[in-house]
Formats: C-alpha cells, structure tokens, sequence
C-alpha cells in the first residue's frame, strides 16, 4: 500500500456532513436497486454487482492484470539546450540515461527502466535558425540506438532535424527509440512557436500533421512538444487513439495543462524540462512524484487502475489494505476525496478487488447515473 501524497488515515477521515449524507442516500438507493440482483457490501456500502457498465464489452484498464511502468525524466537545464554542442549533448544524453537506470536499479530493485523521456531541443547544435540548430537523424542515429539498446529501456529524444529530400525543411521532432535500439516512430511537433510579427516558426521549422500513438511493449504512448500544451486537440487526439502515456518534451514547466489534459482524458502525463519541474502526472490530473532541481527522476506507475471517488466503507483505501495487504497499492488524496489504486497482484485485478468490496469504478459510476438522470428528466440537457 502507498498513500505518500496524502495518507488517508488523517484527511480521509475528514468528510463534510453534507457529502456523507449524500454518500450514505446513494447507498440505501443503490442497495433497493439490487435488491431483485446479487450485490456486494462493506462496512455499510451496498452496491449492484454488474449494473454499471453501460458497454460490459469494452476493457477497461482496471480490467487487466497489473502493467508496471518505469518511468525515467530529468530536468536538464538550459545550458544542455543553449549552449552545448553536439557531441556534449550526446554525452550528456548518456550521463542522463545511465543516471536513470541506476536510480532505477536502487529504488526499484530487480526492475529494468522501462521508458526514459528528455528535454524538448535536446539534440541540436547552437544556433538561432532552423538551418544552424538541425541535425540529420542519421549522425545522432547511432548514439540514440546504443543509449537505448545499453539500458533495454525506449528513449524519447527531442531534436531539430533536418528532413530528407527536397525542399529542404526542417521538423521540431521527438524520436522513439525501442529497447533494441531502433526506430519505433516520430512525432513531429504540429503547433510550432511563432512570433506575432509572422515571420517564421521557430526560426524556419515546418509544422507537423498528426498525432501518432506508437505501440510499446508495455502499453500505447503518445508525444507532445512544449507549445502544443496550448492546443487541446492533439491531447484529444492521442486519448481517441488509446494513449495510456503522454510525454511531455518540453521548455516550460507549467504544471495546470497538463494536469488537467491527464484528468480529462484519464493517461498519464510525464514532462520532462530544463528548469523548475518535471513530473509525473496521473489520471486523476495529480502528480505523483516530481522534480524541482536539475537531475533526473525515476518513477513506476501501473496502467491498469481504477479510480475510486469517496465512497462510505473506502476508509481512504484502508478497507482494500486489510482484506488484501501488500497485493494492493494506491494514492488516496483525502482533500479531492478521490484515489487511484492498483494491483501487485500478478493473478488479480484491481477491477477484481474492487468489486470484491462492492466498490464501483467511478466512471462507470458517472454515466451510469448521466443515464438515469437523463431518464427521469425526459432526455438529455438543452445544449445552450
């Protein structure tokens, strides 16, 4: 069990009279509800077993058995992004990477890096213009492919790259490297800086078109670069396309967007910068873990959660920890009456446990009660 952002022992405990009231009246509801129907209690919550889905066919992530991922980010400081030059960039690429893998191996023993994300402009040379900042992928290829392949780890790097063929254009691109090193796809940032004087994008960079999701080992990862976090779109984009991690290369640490992009569209956000921050982002738009000095940081999360609102009997996650102990982990964050937990169990999902306890998943949760709500008004809500 984790519950390091908040323990739930002292805000859980904390419920607001009204919200209790609330919680307890649902119950009661819900417990007439199942009466003609099998149902599952704890501690006074009494909910149906198999009424909320409204679509039981689709997979959900709680629906699968755990999926460890970790996660390696840094904050490389501006010097790296400035003022370096290319082989200096390349070397510091290593230093980061190898420094990802051996706070991996120390925090998490036994466990392998599973994905390391850098700097957006990590992989340039100095320059102001497109022309003076570009490399070909070809000269920085090799370098990439070993750093990956060395850690058995997928590397996102960012670069200015100089794109074959004619015209000569140039693309603000985060290269996917898989754990043997090669290729596994490019994301080519679409909404690229300007000034307001229309002159040119970037000093000379061409815009990307899509919003690719590439496949990893581990499960579905999209990429944003920095100035796309004003654009919903693409983070649309990425969760219609079934992405459960978005990196984040980028500039700004900005926190709010990407929060919220992560809470909206229930992935995982990770951004990794050259000052101030570099976090993980869950679901539920909190951050997990985070950095706030130049170094790198390292953290596992599972793909294959749930997200439980307060609920009467959750006691902050603690009713999950004394039936199953350690086979359980979650955040509870007692201030937002929400969680996130998952499985250690390699035979068990959290959906599993979960529903062991009567406990529904809260997005299913929410539509279920979206259509009895729009039954009892006669149809949906007037669109303004």
């Amino acid at each position: 069990m984790i519950a390091k952002p908040q323990d739930a022992g002292s805000a859980g405990a904390r419920i607001r009279g009204g919200f209790l009231r609330c919680g307890l009246a649902t119950a009661a509801w819900l417990g007439g509800l199942a009466a003609s129907s099998q149902s599952a209690s704890v501690e006074g919550a009494s909910f149906p077993a198999n009424t909320w889905r409204a679509n039981p066919s689709v997979t959900r992530p709680c629906d699968r058995l755990p999926r460890k991922v970790l996660i390696g980010t840094e904050i490389s400081g501006y010097d790296v992004i400035l003022t370096f030059p290319l082989e200096m960039r390349l070397q510091r690429m290593d230093e980061l990477v190898d420094a990802m893998a051996a706070q991996a191996e120390i925090t998490y023993p036994g466990k392998r890096l599973d994905l390391a994300v850098l700097t957006e402009y990590f992989l340039t040379r100095p320059g102001e213009t497109a022309e003076q900042l570009a490399v070909s992928l070809e000269e920085v290829r090799p370098r990439m492919a070993a750093c990956a392949k060395k850690h058995g780890c997928y590397l996102i790097v960012p670069l200015v790259m100089r794109e074959e063929g004619t015209p000569v254009r140039y693309s603000n691109v985060a290269v996917l490297m898989d754990r043997e090193g090669r290729v596994a796809g490019m994301y080519r940032k679409v909404h690229v800086a300007g000034n307001l004087k229309g002159v040119d994008l970037e000093g000379g960079l061409t815009p990307g078109r899509d919003y690719p999701v590439f496949n990893c080992d581990f499960g579905k990862v999209g990429i944003q670069i920095c100035y796309d976090i004003f654009y919903a779109e693409g983070w649309e984009a990425l969760a219609k396309q079934g992405a459960e991690i978005v990196a984040l290369a980028s500039e700004t640490p900005e926190t709010v967007r990407p929060s919220a992009y992560a809470q909206q569209h229930r992935y995982y956000v990770v951004s990794a910068t050259p000052r101030d921050h570099a976090a993980v982002f869950n679901p539920l738009g909190m951050i997990e873990d985070q950095a706030t000095q130049m170094g790198v940081m390292v953290h596992e999360i599972d793909l294959s959660y749930q997200i439980e609102k307060w609920e009467t009997g959750l006691d902050g996650g603690r009713s999950l920890t004394r039936k199953f102990g350690d086979k359980v982990g979650y955040y509870y964050y007692g201030d937002q009456d929400h969680g996130i937990f998952w499985s250690n169990d390699p035979t068990t999902t959290i959906g599993q446990m979960m529903g062991s306890l009567g406990f529904p998943n809260v997005d299913d949760e929410t539509e279920y009660m979206r259509g009895l709500q729009d039954r009892i008004r006669g149809g949906p809500p007037a669109t303004p």
